[in-house]
């Protein structure tokens, strides 16, 4: 039996939090209906596929970089220390690896491994990694929210909202915020000039 793993990333636009990353190992026989890329699934279909995933799965995991390691590394690098985690988390090792995109992390292992630009609308495995990943990082921004109501997280995940510039703007920056990123940096360059 073949066993192709699907990674997929979460949250490299937001201008806080995270970013998370997903590796699932669907079994061929069972066909999940309706799964496709996340940002193109509604919340609740997100979260009825999710619990699907987590049932039919043979494998999966999850895992994140920090905001400190995304401000270190960038968020491309960041995003691929993600995927590289996640993988290192299943208990069971793949015949193949497909990843979401151009770059493939670096794993450190003899399973051949191909990027699929657009991979989480082609490939099921990705797009099942998409959706976990998705999930996964939506429960952590609604924690984050009810630590810190007054950027209303729970509304735009942290992604760079008309609303959540003003929010941002208003109440300032802290250590959930993504320096490395253009409108927070611009903020911090501000108040210290």
């Amino acid at each position: 039996m073949s066993f192709i793993c699907g990674i997929d990333e979460a949250g490299r636009g937001p201008l806080c939090g995270p970013v998370f990353a997903s590796a699932v190992i669907l079994d061929d026989a069972e066909v999940i209906q309706k799964l496709k890329d996340s940002k193109k699934l509604s919340e609740p279909d997100r979260d009825y596929l999710y619990d699907e995933i987590k049932l039919r799965a043979i494998d999966y995991s999850f895992a994140m970089a920090s905001v400190q390691e995304i401000d270190k590394l960038n968020i491309l690098q960041a995003s691929l220390l993600a995927m590289r985690r996640a993988f290192l988390l299943l208990k069971i090792k793949p015949n193949l690896i497909y990843i979401d995109g151009l770059y493939c992390p670096d794993i450190n292992n003899r399973v051949p491994m191909k990027a699929i630009i657009k991979g989480d609308s082609l490939v099921h495995s990705i797009s099942a990694a998409s959706v976990v990943a998705k999930v996964e990082r939506d429960k952590f921004m609604y924690a984050l929210d009810k630590k810190y109501p007054q950027y209303n997280l729970k509304q735009h995940k942290g992604y760079p909202t008309k609303e959540h510039i003003k929010l941002l703007k208003k109440y300032g920056v802290n250590e959930i915020y993504r320096l490395s990123f253009k409108p927070v940096k611009d903020l911090v360059d501000k108040k210290n000039t």
